[in-house]
């Protein structure tokens, strides 16, 4: 009998349910976005409620379609968001506030406080990663130090704090499973990344108790069952939950030593495989857990990027440079050749490997001769240019050459784009004929504890497109020289 898997991929502009078949592909998919709830302070909050609400739409949605045999749905799997803190009560699982976003730098001062006590050194020893806002351990303090319902809640007892995985889970399970996993708990910077449990010493930090957090499981266990608040006429179990960018990793079927990928999302996740044990980055990259199955786990190296998709989305929603994000394409390899202009989107700082808040956004190099599409296509060269340093860093770092890049994410149909990130890298990038390879990765790992999906299947439900490098290397020594400058103009 055919076998169907739901897959809920909830990320930063929206969410998205796929219905998945025994062969890995995807039969259906439904999308909704949610608000983005920016305050005066340029704060980037979400509700929660919506959020949650929105699945269930999108759920019902997919199952209104008379060709969809709900009853052959047998798991589910979940790929999130991941730095975005929320907080809710245990007792009502009603939000306590909307969630703080991982691109909100509002915990700054929280870091800057913490980091007077001389225990930075501590912090990256313990988690792969320095401290920063963008992480959710000073975003949770914020919120217990800011939002009145929050300390209430704490007092009482009464509070569940979590990354977004675990507050879907809650909400699915009727509040039955308060569980996370690594690679989303590695992400908060409150767990040990060698005992691969929350720190005593880092919830002292941070001000935090480990009765506010989820418990810590496999990636593939089983967190619990749902059916959707009875949407589903049967209960269907939760068995793959990763977060967005380790699942993209293994929907790419990263799966060895060496092996990189980056997502083009609203941000960016550059991720390379570094196996069984992890590897403390001598370059400002960060060290995480990929996923952790049947108790072994995976690490990888990561730097993360504010802005890459977002920067289009910018051009087109802020500057009105653009009526659709396909028209930057045409709009780059109409520019002029000759412009050397240079965009920084630091618009709420800059991310791996720079790790500098203070910095704004800038434009550099424009001349009389600057015109639309020059800017249009300095603002896709930025991502690939932010893509590229990081790159380079995990060459450094594990003394791997990178032949291959698997990409994935929206901006990826952009063949300027691609095409420049290629020239950059001086390698071969491969992308997948499937954008939605961060929710195929979490349904992948729930098929295989179900017995649906073995590597064979896996390995050929992906086929992928090639990009080679084309450009001179003079030329792309002369543009990353000019990246270089530009960037230092700003990172002080």
């Amino acid at each position: 009998m055919m076998k169907y898997l739901l897959g809920i991929d909830q990320s930063t502009q929206g969410t998205k349910v796929v219905l998945v078949d025994q062969d890995g592909q995807i039969l259906r998919k439904v999308t909704r976005n949610h608000r983005q709830i920016i305050s005066k302070q340029g704060w980037v909050s979400h509700d929660l409620r919506e959020i949650y609400q929105n699945i269930l739409f999108l759920v019902r949605k997919l199952l209104d379609d008379p060709k969809v045999d709900s009853s052959k749905i047998v798991g589910l799997g979940i790929t999130n968001q991941r730095e975005t803190a929320t907080a809710w009560s245990k007792m009502t699982r009603k939000p306590l506030s909307e969630s703080v976003v991982w691109q909100c730098s509002r915990a700054k001062d929280i870091c800057d406080r913490i980091a007077k006590t001389g225990v930075e050194k501590s912090i990256y020893k313990k988690t792969g990663m320095p401290l920063s806002p963008y992480f959710t351990a000073a975003k949770f303090t914020w919120l217990l130090e800011n939002v009145p319902e929050v300390k209430t809640a704490a007092d009482a007892g009464d509070l569940c704090f979590g990354t977004v995985d675990s507050w879907l889970i809650y909400q699915l399970t009727e509040g039955k499973s308060f569980k996370t996993e690594p690679s989303n708990a590695s992400r908060t910077q409150l767990m040990n990344l060698e005992t691969g449990n929350w720190d005593d010493e880092l919830l002292k930090i941070f001000g935090l108790k480990k009765s506010y957090l989820a418990k810590i499981v496999d990636s593939n266990d089983k967190f619990g069952t749902t059916d959707f608040e009875g949407i589903l006429d049967h209960q269907i179990p939760i068995y793959g939950v990763m977060g967005d960018s380790q699942a993209a990793l293994f929907g790419q079927r990263c799966v060895d030593f060496g092996d990189v990928k980056s997502t083009y999302g609203t941000g960016s996740s550059i991720m390379m495989n570094i196996g069984s044990k992890p590897v403390w980055s001598q370059n400002r990259l960060m060290t995480s857990v990929g996923w952790k199955i049947d108790g072994a786990p995976t690490y990888v190296l990561e730097g993360n990027i504010n802005y890459s998709g977002a920067v289009i989305e910018w051009l087109k929603d802020d500057l009105g440079l653009i009526e659709h994000s396909a028209d930057t394409e045409k709009m780059a390899y109409q520019a002029n050749k000759a412009d050397k202009t240079y965009l920084i989107p630091a618009f709420t700082g800059l991310g791996a490997p720079y790790w500098n808040d203070k910095a704004t956004g800038t434009i550099v190099g424009m001349t009389r001769k600057t015109r639309k599409n020059e800017v249009v296509r300095s603002g896709l060269e930025s991502i690939a240019y932010q893509i590229n340093d990081v790159l380079q860093l995990m060459k450094k770092d594990t003394g791997c050459q990178i032949k291959t890049l698997k990409v994935d994410g929206g901006a990826t149909a952009n063949n300027y784009l691609m095409q420049f990130q290629s020239d950059l890298l001086q390698a071969q990038l491969k992308i997948p004929n499937i954008e939605e390879l961060s929710v195929l990765g979490s349904v992948f790992l729930a098929g295989m504890q179900l017995g649906i999906y073995n590597e064979q299947v896996l390995s050929e439900a992906v086929e992928y497109k090639t990009f080679e490098p084309k450009m001179e290397i003079d030329e792309r020594d002369e543009k990353i020289h000019g990246w270089e400058k530009a960037i230092s103009l700003i990172n002080v």
